[in-house]
């Protein structure tokens, strides 16, 4: 076997094993602000149908690495813990200093324009700031931020404090809609609602849905 052949395997039975664990049965913070039905699906652990190509795998795994280093960078006991309310479940990364802190690795071409004079993240980055504000909503801590470091040899790093006051309504009022959805055994619609009308294209239900969308 060739090199990529060896990490195309390896990679491929990681993310094999992580689609058989056992789920929470709960809403996830990461989805928050993505189509309903993705997040209807996710919740009912149904099998992606979208295969995972070997840049995918590898990115995956680079962004787990940066993950890893940057955690590392603060005391230990500041780091994961699980958080639940509303059924919602998930994991923090941080919470440092009294503030609920988020870690994303990003591409150097999205690390230069996250870097921008002005740059807007609760506007251009909601679905991060919904997950990390949802943490702190759950936490009952008051502050959160978002730590983006670059894919790149320096991994230059940006960091972003949201104003969790913001988003709170929003959370409330997403799982007000998922829970309704989720309580009557209801799918919801196909709506793409992040990534600036950009959700289907990222979304490993994409198949299915378009097949019972009659789509194709």
């Amino acid at each position: 076997m060739t090199f990529e052949e060896i990490v195309l395997a390896k990679l491929s039975k990681e993310q094999d094993d992580r689609a058989t664990r056992i789920r929470s049965g709960m809403w996830n913070p990461s989805s928050l602000g993505r189509c309903y039905r993705n997040q209807f699906f996710n919740r009912k652990n149904e099998p992606e149908t979208e295969p995972k190509d070997l840049g995918f795998l590898k990115r995956m795994k680079l962004g787990k690495f940066i993950h890893q280093y940057a955690q590392e960078c603060y005391p230990v006991e500041c780091s994961e813990k699980k958080v639940s309310r509303d059924n919602l479940l998930g994991y923090y990364d941080l919470v440092y200093e009294g503030k609920v802190i988020d870690i994303k690795s990003v591409s150097e071409w999205e690390f230069n324009r996250i870097s921008v004079k002005g740059y807007n993240v609760e506007k251009q980055k909601e679905t991060n700031c919904l997950q990390v504000c949802s943490y702190a909503w759950m936490s009952g801590i008051k502050k959160a931020g978002l730590v983006f470091i670059g894919i790149c040899p320096e991994l230059p790093s940006k960091e972003f404090e949201i104003n969790v006051d913001n988003f709170i309504p929003k959370i409330e009022e997403e799982l007000k809609i998922l829970n309704g959805y989720w309580d009557k055994g209801e799918l919801p619609p196909a709506i793409p609602r992040a990534y600036f009308g950009k959700d289907c294209v990222y979304c490993g239900w994409r198949t299915k849905c378009n097949k019972l969308e009659g789509k194709i």
